[in-house]
This record gives C-alpha cells, structure tokens and sequence, in this order.
C-alpha cells in the first residue's frame, strides 16, 4: 500500500511578508498586527481562510507563522493555529512548548480558536494566547466554529494558559467582514447549502 504524506509547506509569500517585519517584537499589539497581516494576505490570496496565527517567544521573537491552508492542503485540519504549533514544536524540537518551564511561548490568532485549535492548544504547552476577532465575529460571517464551551478562556487559564480576548479586534474583525464582502470562500458553513 502505498500511504500518502501530509507535507505542511506554507505559501512563498509567507516568507516575503515575514522578512518586512523585526524578528523580534516586544510588544503584544505589534504581534497580533503580524498575525492579523497574515490573515489579510492570506484571505488576499482567494485560495484560503482569512485566518492567521504566530508563534513568538516571551521576550517576543518570532519563532513560527500560520496561515489557514484548509483549502490549497486539502485537510480540514490546516488551520493557521495548528500550522503554527505544530512548526513551533518543530522549530524549537519537542512536542511541548512549556519545555519544562524554560521557555514560555504565546500564541497569537488573528480569529479565537475553533473547537479542534481550542483543544490542541493547552497539550502543546503554550503559556499564554491573545485573541483578535471573537468566535461570533467568524460565525456572523458563516464560518462553523465548532461545538465549544462558553467558558473556554476561564478552562485553558485553569490549565494554565492565560488568555487575552481582544486584542485588536477592530482590526481582525475588518479582515473578516473584507472576506465575506469579496466572496471569499466559507468553507463548513454554519449553514450548508442544500
């Protein structure tokens, strides 16, 4: 049997985008300004999700980006979150991020996590995420954003991960509504077309 490979490749221009920019950025709103930049060049593209994460550091170096690639990697599972951790993990070599207290790193996402990113997030040992647009805000626009707790920021800082909720929001949200308004693509609709 011949098994397929899942080979996680971000687009070119992730890298072009990411060399405008410091490699390191101390403060919180410049990091979630990177991660909102990609979900607007993302959702430029007219291929994918308008949704972009970034993985830095605590004394703010970026370590890893994502951008949502549901559509142009053909896996559901592709979500800028997800892309993120998982190059996170590879680029610093361990599956956790807490690194036995070493190093703490934060998440930032252009969007709240759906359900699936909401549960990867406290095994992969990150310390803190900052939030731009909110759940509500993707689902007035038709994204499906999972079955997910209404306390959900309250149970990751129970697990240990602190949250912050709006970070830029303004500025997240207008990404999304931008989408919507060029028809962009919804993929797993809240509602399905029949």
């Amino acid at each position: 049997m011949n098994l397929p490979k899942l080979i996680i490749r971000l687009p070119d221009w992730v890298a072009s985008l990411l060399a405008l920019w410091p490699p390191c950025l101390p403060d919180h709103q410049d990091q979630m300004r990177l991660a909102i930049e990609l979900s607007a060049k993302n959702a430029e593209t007219g291929i994918d999700g308008p949704f972009g994460a970034a993985v830095f550091d605590d004394r703010g170096r970026l370590v890893s980006a994502g951008v949502n690639m549901v559509i142009s990697g053909g896996s559901s599972i592709l979500h800028a979150e997800m892309i993120a951790i998982a190059l996170a993990q590879k680029k610093v070599g361990r599956f956790d991020l807490s690194g036995g207290g070493q190093r703490r790193y934060h998440l930032f996402s252009s969007t709240e996590p759906c359900a699936m990113c909401l549960g990867a997030i406290p095994w992969s040992g990150l310390s803190r995420l900052f939030c731009g647009a909110r759940d509500e805000d993707a689902r007035a626009i038709g994204f499906d954003e999972g079955a997910k707790p209404s306390d959900w920021a309250t149970a990751l800082n129970q697990r240990g991960v602190q949250v912050e909720r709006d970070l830029l929001r303004w500025k997240a949200v207008a990404v999304l509504n931008r989408y919507a308004s060029s028809g962009g693509k919804i993929y797993n609709p809240v509602f399905p077309s029949e």
